[in-house]
């Protein structure tokens, strides 16, 4: 879809257009804000993704839930079938780089983490709208993930990414809630 197309553009440039150290102070206050709900305070296993330079950073939530014994399951995407399994890392060393510079558990040293097992999955996207819709970016891999999975999710966002609207289609699954810097917004989803 083309509209989609443009608007991972445009967004991409916003978020390249803040300096670090603001995206790194949102990244805090947005942890700050995480740490408070009963969803993480409840959940045993997490389900989330590396950062990338220009995401909230995941790695405050990922330490605080190492050092509070929770369990880290990150997604490894498998391009052949465009599905990802989650698997448990105890350390980033745990980790690899794959395409388009993501980061992701090397199978030999991490195991699979059930969908069932993880009960709280933060939701990785562009764009989002207060009624939890999303614009991720483009490969569709949470979509197929999030239509088996029956836990509890979130997604982190910047103030910049939450838009009035973003294309919606069919298969598309809304987040419960998103947690920006100055709160965390309750969806319809």
């Amino acid at each position: 879809m083309k509209r989609k197309q443009e608007l991972r553009k445009e967004m991409t440039e916003t978020l390249r257009s803040v300096d670090k150290d603001t995206l790194d102070k949102w990244s805090k206050e947005i942890t700050d804000h995480v740490l408070t709900l009963p969803e993480w305070v409840n959940a045993n296993t997490i389900g989330i993704t590396i950062s990338g330079e220009y995401e909230v950073n995941s790695k405050y939530l990922i330490e605080k839930a190492w050092e509070l014994n929770k369990r880290v399951a990150v997604p490894k995407c498998h391009p052949k079938t465009k599905n990802m399994t989650f698997r448990e890392i105890t350390s980033y060393s745990q980790l690899e780089v794959v395409y388009y510079g993501l980061q992701e558990p090397i199978e030999e040293q991490t195991t699979v983490v059930l969908h069932n097992e993880i009960d709280l999955l933060f939701v990785p996207g562009l764009s989002f709208v207060t009624n939890g819709y999303r614009l991720g970016h483009g490969g569709g891999y949470y979509d197929r993930y999030l239509a088996q999975y029956q836990g509890v999710t979130m997604s982190l966002a910047f103030p910049v990414q939450v838009l009035d609207e973003i294309p919606v289609e069919s298969f598309d699954i809304p987040v419960q809630k998103i947690a920006t810097n100055t709160g965390i917004i309750k969806t319809n989803g």
